[in-house]
């Protein structure tokens, strides 16, 4: 029997093999189990992969980020696969892995209830404890219409696939792309112990070598979801999963989910009398109470007094404009759907800005330039509108009204480098300030494969993205690519936050445009004479105040550090008598910028630190009969740590300089 050469790697080995022809990629990784897929010349492929000569093979751990997403794909194959089983009538949609998890569309006729997704676990555990093997097939696309004649869905997929003739479906249907793509189609069988088909699926794969390889998974819940994710298709019901390497990793992953749920912001945001989105006013439009505006004003007022510190020059702009400045930014060819409709004023029609940089343009335009002006650094408190879909808002992290503390850099060329640097260090002072210290940076650039998305040359969008890149690389942060993530007008970095359970947020973003300068004919006066284009750096230091602040509260758990804190110190009195002094402490707190309160309730004093504990206020100050005496209070923080007998005036400097500091407690 012939023989053949090929090539293992691995993250600390490179290894070549002399094998038989014939021989499976499971083979070379026989004695580990952790591998579940291999990569063929950086293609996944299943382990029954027979081996070409030339092959450099990369084994795939089901702990990997790859491995995840095939034990999950598995998963959502079985899921199907057991609905099916339940629920004959139930056609099939798509069902990709999605982060932490993966789900399946069905079109049933009535919605899924709890009671049916145990059961379909309960059956999901049958199939996997049957070891069925899952077995690729290739096929063509008649053979597949026939094949699949009640599956009205997958026909569609495939017509999709046959027009497109691209590798890329997801603009068409999400999800698509694990169904059907460039080249010909492929089944996935699954092929129980007698060696019969089971079921079958339209698939691309790869797949566990079998159904029993799939340690722990758990099934999330069902929600409607209509049909590529357009509302005039016909709405289905999609069933959530998560599958993992371990019962110990599932556990860990439910456990995260659960302390998610306990930091909700939209919970806490009622909890804590924080903010409301009223039906009266409509979806995605948030109003905030007091004491959210209290956090609201604390992070404008910082930024503001950050901003005046770096350069930038204070200004305002409308919140409508015509629908022509909209035309010359590029925003309307390319963004226009993210635009709300426009409205006819006086014969014209007029938009909603959903950004703030085509009126900077008029303001750095209104008068000559001088390269001695530059960098020239403008800076508004614009509130923007997004026509977001419905089905994608989400509490204060994804809204319609946005208010941005967006700015923006004017630079020569030469100098955007060291602007980029400058904000990348104003971008990650601030997010220390508010207490997020783990994060890395991710670029964004154009897909090259989608030319029509993106304005300006090759040689345009090259040297702005290394200009991005070497200062993301000079940072020595993580940097990690997002190829396609670009605005249309320019590269972007954006600084991605992990909160306190692991969590990653995409926070404030620093964008390079030379698109914008060109549109609206942005000019200065350069020292030899000549007149040159600048550059333009946007950047939003908090991205969105609303969604900042939700990842606030989610970060804190709602109890913020003393300085952000709605009320910072609430008072309690022993008994009724002791309310005066206390009061007179409050005003003393007052007096030297601290927001105090006296709770003088009828309740008992150990409710009302619980109900101080309960709107998770840093600091209680509690007096009696010997405090009042001895012109003191007895300290309380938050924790429930408490030192007893400590004089006012200590207390009201301890307060102030927690607050200074921007200290937790």
């Amino acid at each position: 029997m012939s023989e053949l050469n090929v090539t293992v790697v691995g993250p600390a080995r490179r290894q070549d093999r002399t094998v038989t022809a014939g021989t499976k990629a499971w083979e070379l990784f026989a004695e580990d189990p952790d591998v579940i897929a291999v990569k063929v010349d950086g293609a996944l492929k299943d382990l029954a992969y027979a081996l070409a000569p030339g092959d450099v093979i990369e084994p795939v751990a089901i702990a990997s980020k790859d491995g995840r997403d095939i034990l999950r794909h598995s998963t959502a194959h079985v899921m199907a696969q057991a609905v099916q089983d339940l629920f004959p009538e139930a056609r099939l949609g798509i069902g990709p892995p999605v982060q932490d998890g993966f789900y399946y569309d069905f079109d049933v006729e009535t919605p899924f209830t709890p009671e049916d997704l145990t059961k379909i676990e309960s059956r999901m555990r049958k199939i996997i404890k049957e070891n069925q093997r899952f077995s690729r097939r290739a096929i063509d696309d008649d053979e597949a219409r026939v094949e699949l004649a009640g599956e009205p869905y997958k026909l569609e997929l495939i017509g999709l696939k046959s027009s497109a003739g691209s590798d890329d479906l997801e603009g068409a249907a999400e999800g698509a792309s694990v169904e059907v793509g460039a080249g010909g189609l492929t089944m996935y069988d699954n092929i129980d112990r007698k060696g019969e088909i089971a079921w079958t699926d339209l698939c691309r794969g790869p797949h566990l070598p079998t159904t029993k390889r799939i340690p722990a998974f758990a099934l999330m819940r069902s929600a409607a979801a209509y049909w590529r994710g357009n509302e005039k298709n016909k709405q289905l019901q999609r069933i959530y999963g998560t599958a993992w390497e371990s019962k110990e990793a599932l556990a860990d992953y439910l456990h995260r989910l659960e302390e998610a749920q306990r930091r909700d912001h939209r919970r806490l945001g009622n909890e804590l009398d924080l903010f409301s989105f009223p039906d009266l006013i409509g979806p995605g439009l948030p109003v905030f109470h007091p004491k959210g505006g209290v956090i609201k004003r604390e992070m404008e007022d910082y930024v503001r007094q950050r901003h005046i510190e770096e350069g930038f020059s204070y200004v305002g702009s409308p919140h409508i404009a015509k629908e022509d400045l909209f035309y010359t930014s590029g925003h309307l060819p390319y963004y226009g759907d993210g635009m709300f409709p426009p409205m006819d004023l006086d014969g014209q029609n007029y938009r909603l800005k959903a950004m703030n940089c085509p009126m900077h343009n008029l303001i750095y335009s209104s008068r000559g330039r001088s390269y001695r002006e530059l960098p020239l650094r403008l800076f508004e408190f614009g509130t923007v509108y997004r026509d977001e879909k419905s089905g994608v808002l989400q509490g204060l992290t994804r809204v319609r009204m946005i208010s941005q503390d967006d700015s923006h850099s004017y630079v020569t060329e030469e100098g955007a480098a060291d602007e980029v640097r400058h904000l990348l260090d104003f971008i990650l002072g601030l997010l220390r300030d508010f207490g997020m210290d783990d994060y890395y940076i991710e670029l964004s650039t154009r897909d090259d494969q989608k030319p029509d998305k993106f304005i300006g040359s090759d040689e345009e969008w090259e040297a702005a993205t290394k200009v991005l890149h070497d200062v993301a690389v000079a940072s020595g942060l993580d940097l990690v690519p997002d190829p396609g993530g670009a605005a249309f007008y320019g590269p972007k970095i954006s600084v991605q936050v992990r909160d306190a359970i692991g969590r990653t947020w995409q926070m404030s973003t620093i964008q390079y445009d030379f698109n914008q300068p060109k549109r609206f004919g942005l000019e200065y006066t350069a020292a030899d004479g000549s007149r040159k284009q600048p550059v333009m750096i946007h950047s939003a230091k908090f991205g969105s105040i609303e969604r900042f602040l939700g990842v606030l509260v989610e970060h804190y758990a709602g109890a913020f550090p003393p300085w952000l804190a709605p009320v910072q110190v609430v008072a309690i009195p022993i008994a009724e008598r002791h309310v005066d002094y206390l009061y007179e402490v409050a005003a003393k707190l007052r007096a030297a910028g601290i927001r105090a309160e006296v709770d003088e309730a009828d309740d008992r004093m150990q409710k009302k630190i619980r109900n101080a504990q309960t709107q998770k206020v840093p600091f209680m100050l509690i007096a009696g009969d010997d405090d009042i005496e001895a012109g003191a209070v007895s300290f309380r923080y938050r924790s429930g740590k408490q030192d007893n007998g400590v004089a006012v005036d200590e207390a009201v400097a301890r307060i102030v300089q927690a607050v200074a500091d921007r200290v937790q407690v």
